[in-house]
Formats: structure tokens, sequence, C-alpha cells
């Protein structure tokens, strides 16, 4: 096994896989260039503090699309994969699919539910656009389904493979998650479609009835021309899948568009509620249904919200959530077009500095993100003071409004220098997490001393 430097960060080149023709994908976390087609099949392994990040790139010849690049994040310590989380770009997004693997937010969550998290990019043929790609039969399952096995057996998780899915996917993402609903129902744990398009003709399964699936749209403001009709999809995909008692809500928010929404904030404690009951406590046993008496209803017109079996009237166009909590963030997103995180972060941990020279130490430390809403800075402070943010300007990752891409890419590194001063007493130093609600974590301390003597 060969390691390789680039930009900083530390590769290891794992032998060739041999179940489909793919060449390696070097990045070097924050550059995005791929090598020539002519090296030799193999997959790139980037090792993060939070785990692993698989990449490779498969083609093949039954595939309407030219090539498919995947990005796969494996928490650290996970001792079983229990589900897959596939976050699926739109049309003319290719080249940012792979951020997903790289985003903390969703890190975090893989951490505490024992995911994977997927980042596809999906090319189509030179010329052409997505419509080689959002159909599962053009291949873009089976890349999938093939990338799975590869990665399990690779990586010492072989149920990879077999683990049920969380999709997640925009525009024609959209279009692809609702069409993976219609074709792999039994597999699939919960669904966003966010602004999904084009209006899908088919009917559904009685399978996916039981599959819970969000679905957001932006009314007036979503790309509603005849090429797309994101509205018209939205409206009738909910219709359809409610005269079938499908697990399905609908969320509107005039204020934003197509290309804008604060989407993650609700699809991540929906995609919550939806494992807490439909993961099984054994992997080889199926999903389970969500039951009856935890659903409840959301009214679209005025927004109200009830508990299913105690409400007496029609639901049939109503939403049907899984449990209180995904009615009461649909019900936040619906009014004020995002969901407050009202909550700490978690404290960062394992902090260690070291003397650099003179009153310089270097100060190091880990951190998991806030599920709710990630990373904005750190806050270090020096027997009280505040003495560095990390970074000290702009924020440490967030995401783009329009594809939900992490930005930057590759997050700074977690250390910085500060200034100690001399003291035989020694000082206390600390390392705080805030959210993008400025809400601030409890801090890790540590301390350490320059003696005067030194």
């Amino acid at each position: 096994m060969k390691r390789v430097k680039k930009n900083g960060c530390i590769s290891e080149l794992m032998e060739p896989l041999h179940k489909i023709i793919f060449f390696c994908l070097i990045i070097g976390f924050c550059s995005h260039t791929s090598i020539p087609a002519s090296v030799h099949a193999q997959a790139n392994v980037l090792p993060i503090d939070a785990g692993k990040i698989y990449q490779l790139t498969l083609r093949s010849d039954s595939y309407w699309f030219d090539h498919a690049d995947y990005s796969i994040f494996i928490p650290e310590g996970v001792t079983a994969i229990r589900g897959v989380f596939v976050h699926q770009h739109g049309c003319t997004m290719e080249g940012v699919g792979a951020s997903s693997a790289f985003d903390i937010q969703y890190q975090a969550l893989a951490k505490k539910w024992s995911l994977a998290v997927v980042g596809p990019d999906l090319y189509p043929k030179q010329g052409r656009n997505c419509f080689d790609w959002i159909e599962p039969e053009s291949g873009s399952a089976q890349a999938l389904v093939e990338v799975l096995e590869m990665v399990g057996q690779s990586s010492g998780h072989p149920e990879l493979k077999d683990a049920p899915w969380l999709l997640w996917g925009h525009s024609g993402g959209g279009y692809w998650t609702l069409a993976m609903m219609r074709d792999y129902p039994e597999r699939i744990l919960a669904a966003f479609a966010y602004s999904p398009a084009f209006d899908p003709q088919w009917d559904f399964p009685e399978a996916a009835a039981k599959v819970p699936l969000m679905i957001r749209h932006a009314g007036k403001n979503d790309f509603n021309g005849d090429a797309a009709n994101c509205w018209n999809t939205a409206l009738n995909t909910f219709s359809k899948l409610r005269k079938m008692n499908g697990h399905v809500s609908i969320a509107c928010n005039d204020d934003q568009n197509h290309n804008f929404s604060y989407v993650r904030y609700m699809a991540i404690p929906f995609y919550e509620s939806a494992m807490a009951q439909r993961l099984p406590d054994k992997l080889s046993d199926k999903l389970r249904n969500i039951q009856p008496e935890s659903e409840w209803i959301g009214d679209t017109l005025n927004y109200n919200i009830f508990k299913a079996s105690t409400f007496t009237g029609d639901q049939s166009a109503m939403c049907l959530f899984p449990d209180s909590l995904a009615a009461a963030k649909w019900r936040e997103y619906v009014i004020t077009g995002t969901v407050a995180d009202r909550t700490p972060p978690p404290a960062p941990y394992d902090v260690r500095i070291n003397r650099v020279g003179g009153n310089q130490a270097e100060l190091t430390w880990k951190a998991d993100a806030d599920i709710e809403s990630g990373i904005r800075h750190f806050i270090i402070r020096v027997n009280g003071h505040p003495a560095a943010h990390l970074p000290s300007s702009d924020v440490y990752q967030r995401f783009n409004t329009n594809g939900d891409n992490a930005i930057p890419f590759c997050p700074p590194e977690l250390k910085c220098n500060i200034f100690v001063p001399h003291g035989e007493t020694g000082c206390t130093v600390s390392v705080s997490t805030v959210n993008h609600f400025n809400l601030e974590s409890e801090p890790c301390t540590t301390t350490f001393k320059i003696s005067n003597k030194q």
C-alpha cells in the first residue's frame, strides 16, 4: 500500500478493485482534479479525523451516461453500517456532489446513526444532459449498488451493499429520488425531494407508500416552465401517494425559489424521525413500518398539526409525518422558511497544547459538528479572555443554499498558534464551538505553563 501526500493531505492508494472498470480520483481534500483515464483502476482513500473517504470512478458500456464519480464517507469507529445517505445533485450540478462526503454536518449525522454518506457526481455524455442519468435504469441505480459493494469489500464493511438508503435529491436529482422510490421502495428508509422536476407520470407500487417522503417546493417561485414543471411535480406526487395513504408530506415557502432554500434544517430531523422508527435492531431484518400511534398530520392550508390517531376529520389531503418532531419542524419551516437550532453544539475534545518558541504555543483539538446546524467557528480563550477565532474570518463550513453543498469543501485544520504568558502557576486555555445559530458549546479546557526560568 503506497502513501501519497498532495496539498497537505495524506492519501492511501489501495489495491485495485475488480468489479467494474474505474479509475482513481485524486483530490487531496481541496483540489478536485481527475487523472487521465489511462491510469490503472484504483480506489483512493483519504483518512480524516472523522473517518475515511473512499473515492472512485465507475464506467460501463451499459450506462447511458458517461461516468460516475463517487465519494463515500465512513465514520471512524463504526462497527456496522446501518444505512446509506445518498445526496444526489441536480441537473448541470456535476462536480459538486463530492462535497457531501466532506460535509461535517452530514458526517456528524453519520457518526450518530452509523451511516455511510455518498456524494455522487453523474456526468452525461459530451453535449448531452441529465436525462442520461435521472432514470434509474440508465445505470445510475446499478452504479450505486456496485460502488457500495466495492467500497464495502475494501473498507471491511461488507454490510454496506445491503444497507438501506436515505435518499436526497434536488431538481433532476429529486426526479431520480422519486424514480428510486418507484423501483427500490423496499430498500429506502426515507426520502427527501428538494424541488423535484419533470412531473413523472408513473404510478408508485404499494411498497412506496411505506417510505416517509418529504417534498419541498417554492410555489410560483420554483422552476415551473414546461421543461421542469416543479410545482406540478410536487403537487401531483403528493396527491398520488396520499391517495395510497402514503407517508408523504409537502412543504412550500413562497419566499424562496428553486435554487434557494434552507431545506437541510428540516431534512435532517425528518430523517432522524424516520430512522428512529424504521431501522431494524438487526442488520439482517427488514425495515420496520412507521407505527400508527406515532403518526402526526399537518394541514397544508393553515399549518396546524395534529396527532393522527386523535384527528376525526378527512386526512387525505394532509401531510403525514413519522412523529410529532417531524411535524413541528415542518410547521416551523413552512411558516418561517427555516428551522432554528435551539441547543448548543457538542464541546470540542482532545485539546492539546505545545510550546513552539518564546511565548508562542500551538493549540490543536478535535470536534464533532452540531447535527442541527454545523459549525460556524471556534473561540479560543486564554485565562478566560478571547485570544483567537478559527477561522479568523468567514465561517468554518457552511452549506450552499442552491445545491446544499459544503463550503469550503475543505474546512480549516483544527489548530492555531496563540500567545501564552509566562507564569509559575500556568494558565488556562479553552476551546469552544459556535454553531450557525450563534450558540456556544461548553469549553474544553487544558492548562499550560511557560515558566520565567525557561
